[in-house]
């Protein structure tokens, strides 16, 4: 078999395409196939966008009124706080900008090409002028290209002209195919019918083209160039920039009457506004946008370690909320590896197929008795009509191009591994499938489709007779007009087929029929021959469910996740397998009407019913949209799986579409928030607890954040009235503010899942990011934050110590102890950086006080043993707080479950 024949490029093509040395210099001469990258953001223009944020224009205002004053020293605070809070925020955004970098590559579109008459797969942006690349179903269009083979062309082109109806495509006269001649025609001297645009979507059938136009200087490059985006926020950061913003008004309502009691006692002027203004910006954790984003960005980091590729930041925070997944069947549930298991045929009855994977290697019996093609013709007829309506190949272990010869010794699919099983049951019967290949080339064909759910070919046979042969789903296959068989062999066949999918097989019939030697090549001509075919017989392949299914369908059950399967397979297939891997009770199958429905009937069926339904049978693409939006209007958050073209619209609609990163078509891929590498059902499980795990970490940042602020404001509010004058300077706060929110902040964003954060239900979708009891909290730990710190500038100023010094230590040691307790799984190694990051930000607290530069800057002073050490076990009470404080509300929701 040479290199050609294992692609999906139509049968008839035989080019070389261009030679590995020709490619690589003219992707030298022409740059990367890809659109213009964007504006890259230089490190100026990072810190510009910095400093516009509002709480940082406060700072800088404040900066500026203790220059004009001749406060140096809070000046100098100020200015450190600024300029600290600026590089953290701009090394994030790097941070998550490299980590989306590296994301994308990893998701990027890869094209398939000749090359040195090899056939081989390769990264789009590599694809280069006067390619031969072969397009296949659910394939995108790598560059602008010249059509010279079509087998039913039909190409989506609404990503470019806006128009909604797919456009059919035809080769070039024959007189135009070759490559130089493609590759150096002008577009406009060429058929638009014989043309494919780079970014559009091949919808139907399969064909091969010459590229003529890549990058920039195609005509999505050419529109690309026009345009210009910029960067968007993630849903979750928009509403955290609302909760900031109400916060911030919070926070100055409540300094304004800081500033007024200043004012009240007789306080400098200048001094007072300087504190107000430091308090608003402490009190509001002005760091958490870019917290976010490197939380989801470095989140989306390790869903790739663990095979699953974020496409969408978004998806990272959605994940967390998923509560319905939908999934196919095929490859996603089952190996994906299908293995022809039985054959009936009108004639002869049934006979069992044994043998492993794809490997030629097995026998056939009937009766107990192995047979050859020789000695069962009504088998080997069956058997060669299936190996001839078929575009699969079989690859031997380890020849390039398999997807399972690396190595492994195992035969390998190439293309559907249904009719590549097909291959593997003629070959177990002792038929050469290359031989009936050579011998019946194909003249025409229609290739499948999930509307007519067949495939239909003509063959040119030995004697110069042209052969007609159909195979497809017995329902689309075994009926008139396309089927005429005497007697009862229809209805046999069609009992024979409910017993085989009641089994949990999937089931192809196969009818062959004759062409006249008027027929014409054509997609029209082939239509017209589809009737009055004779039945052959049935092929039943079993595709068994993976082993990690059943362990992945309870996973999701845990997490109060409720799997839903979506195919296209008989009723009785569909809930065999959805029994075998326990998405239903296995008496659900057979006795439980609401279990599995047949989409035929779902026009007719209730939301109701839709909504209690857990297996949808017979299903076309169109109608996951409509299984999807009745659990989103139930208010369900869907996770929907898929690899085919069209599945991509069901891709898009859910709130997370899931692409199969191997099997999945390009555009599904493209259509997908979320791409399984391993193709891993299992994976989606990973990343909804990765999910989870940064929703939560987020929710740990703001309780320790927003907790520490209100303590700061409620110490500035309360120790006037506990005759405490000004209980903390402005660079003591704005210090305090820098040390608690800088690195220990973003360790918290970096905790581990907690232990049992698959075995909760999914936060509702619609729960505010501060809900879920999170205000109440802060309030709560704000307040013990509050009293400890008041309770040691009371004892210190009482005994006539430097109260206002154990002030600032006692404040800062206790958010620190509370940042301490934070972590998910005390104890352990997980997510060293955040002790280190505490033990750091204290050690600074600690120079606050005693190193004679710093105290000069703070206007602290040296606390005894004595003092240091009241302060510190004060402090602990911060940790022992937040502890109980979570004790109570797990055993308050563990009372509510």
């Amino acid at each position: 078999m040479s290199a050609i024949d294992r692609t999906t490029a139509p049968a008839p093509l035989r080019a070389t395409g261009l030679s590995a040395d020709e490619a690589a210099e003219r992707l030298r001469r022409d740059g990367p196939n890809a659109l213009p990258a964007g504006r890259r953001v230089r490190v100026w223009q990072r810190v510009l966008m910095q400093l516009r944020d509002p709480l940082v224009a406060v700072l800088l205002v404040a900066a500026l009124l203790t220059i004009a004053t001749g406060d140096w020293t809070d000046t100098g605070v100020i200015l450190l706080v600024i300029v600290v809070n600026t590089s953290v925020g701009v090394v994030q955004e790097v941070k998550a900008d490299q980590a989306i970098t590296a994301l994308d590559a990893l998701t990027a579109p890869r094209a398939h090409v000749v090359r040195d008459a090899v056939a081989c797969e390769i990264p789009s942006a590599e694809v280069v002028v006067g390619d031969l690349v072969v397009l296949a179903e659910g394939g995108i269009v790598p560059a602008d290209a010249h059509v010279v083979e079509a087998a039913r062309l039909l190409v989506d082109e609404s990503a470019l002209t806006g128009e909604s109806v797919p456009v059919e495509k035809s080769a070039l006269p024959a007189g135009e195919r070759t490559a130089a001649d493609a590759a150096a025609s002008a577009d406009a001297a060429v058929a638009p019918e014989a043309v494919v645009f780079a970014g559009t979507v091949v919808v139907r059938g399969r064909a091969a083209a010459v590229v003529s136009a890549t990058g920039a200087h195609s005509a999505m490059g050419r529109i690309a160039a026009l345009l210009g985006s910029g960067p968007t926020l993630t849903p979750l950061q928009r509403r955290l920039i609302g909760v900031g913003r109400a916060l911030a008004v919070a926070a100055v309502a409540l300094c304004a009457v800081v500033l007024v009691l200043g004012l009240a006692r007789g306080e400098a002027v200048e001094l007072t506004v300087v504190t107000a203004i430091s308090l608003v910006v402490a009190a509001v954790p002005e760091s958490l946008p870019a917290v976010v984003t490197l939380a989801l960005a470095l989140g989306s980091r390790r869903m790739a370690a663990r095979a699953a590729l974020v496409r969408r930041l978004p998806a990272v925070e959605t994940l967390g909320s998923v509560t319905v997944l939908a999934t196919d069947k095929t490859g996603t549930i089952t190996e994906g590896a299908m293995v022809a298991r039985a054959a009936w045929t009108p004639a002869g009855g049934e006979a069992r197929i044994e043998g492993l994977g794809y490997a030629p290697g097995g026998a056939v019996r009937r009766i107990g008795a192995t047979v050859d093609a020789s000695g069962a013709p009504d088998l080997a007829g069956l058997l060669s009509a299936a190996a001839l309506c078929n575009d699969a190949a079989l690859e031997p272990p380890g020849a390039a191009g398999g997807d399972g010869g690396e190595g492994d010794g195992a035969w390998s699919a190439l293309g559907d591994p249904t009719e590549a099983a097909l291959l593997a049951a003629a070959e177990r019967l002792g038929l050469s499938t290359a031989a009936l290949r050579a011998a019946n080339p194909r003249v025409a064909e229609i290739p499948f489709d999930s509307e007519r759910r067949r495939m239909t070919t003509v063959h040119r046979g030995p004697d110069a007779r042209l052969r007609v042969v159909c195979k497809g789903a017995p329902e689309a296959v075994l009926r008139p007009p396309l089927t005429d068989e005497p007697g009862s062999a229809i209805a046999d066949a069609l009992q024979r087929a409910e017993a085989y999918a009641a089994e949990g097989l999937r089931v192809l019939a196969v009818v062959q029929g004759q062409a006249g030697d008027a027929f014409a090549a054509g997609s029209e001509a082939v239509r017209s021959v589809e009737r009055g075919l004779r039945l052959l017989g049935l092929v039943a392949v079993l595709d068994p469910p993976r082993a990690s299914a059943p362990a992945t369908m309870a996973a999701c059950r845990a997490a109060g996740i409720t799997p839903v399967l979506i195919t296209g397979d008989h009723p009785a297939t569909a809930g065999a397998i959805a029994a075998a891997v326990g998405i239903i009770g296995h008496d659900d199958a057979r006795a439980d009407a609401q279990a599995v429905l047949d989409c035929r009937d779902l026009d007719r069926a209730e939301p109701d019913r839709l909504r209690a339904t857990r297996v949808f049978a017979r299903a076309k693409p169109e109608q996951k949209l409509e299984v999807i939006e009745a659990h989103r209007a139930a208010g369900q958050v869907v996770a929907m799986t898929g690899d085919g073209v069209n599945d991509a619209p069901a891709l898009r609609r859910a709130e997370i579409g899931v692409a199969m990163g191997r099997r999945g078509t390009e555009v599904a891929r493209q259509s997908a928030d979320l791409v399984l590498a391993d193709d891993e059902l299992s994976t989606v499980v990973s990343a909804v607890e990765e999910g989870r795990r940064v929703y939560a970490n987020i929710r740990r940042f703001l309780l320790y954040a927003l907790a520490g602020g209100t303590a700061e404001i409620v110490v500035m509010l309360a120790g006037p009235l506990c005759g405490l004058p000004l209980p903390l300077l402005p660079s003591q706060i704005l210090w305090i503010n820098l040390l608690t929110h800088g690195l220990p902040g973003v360790a918290l964003g970096s905790e581990p899942a907690e232990d049992g954060v698959m075995h909760r239900p999914p936060r509702p979708p619609a729960e505010s990011v501060l809900g879920a009891g999170l205000w109440q909290r802060i309030l709560r730990i704000g307040a013990v934050i509050s009293a400890v710190t008041l309770g040691v500038a009371l004892w210190g100023n009482a005994s006539g110590r430097p109260w206002q010094s154990m002030v600032f230590f006692a404040l800062g040691a206790t958010q620190l102890a509370v940042g301490l307790a934070s972590r998910a799984r005390p104890g352990t190694r997980s997510n060293p950086l955040l002790p280190i990051a505490i033990a750091g930000a204290l050690g600074l607290q600690l120079a606050g006080l005693y190193l004679a530069p710093l105290r000069d800057l703070l206007g602290t002073r040296p606390l005894s043993l004595l003092e240091l050490a009241v302060v510190c076990a004060a402090s602990v009470l911060g940790y022992i707080a937040f502890k109980l404080d979570g004790l109570m509300l797990r055993r308050r929701l563990s009372g509510r479950g």
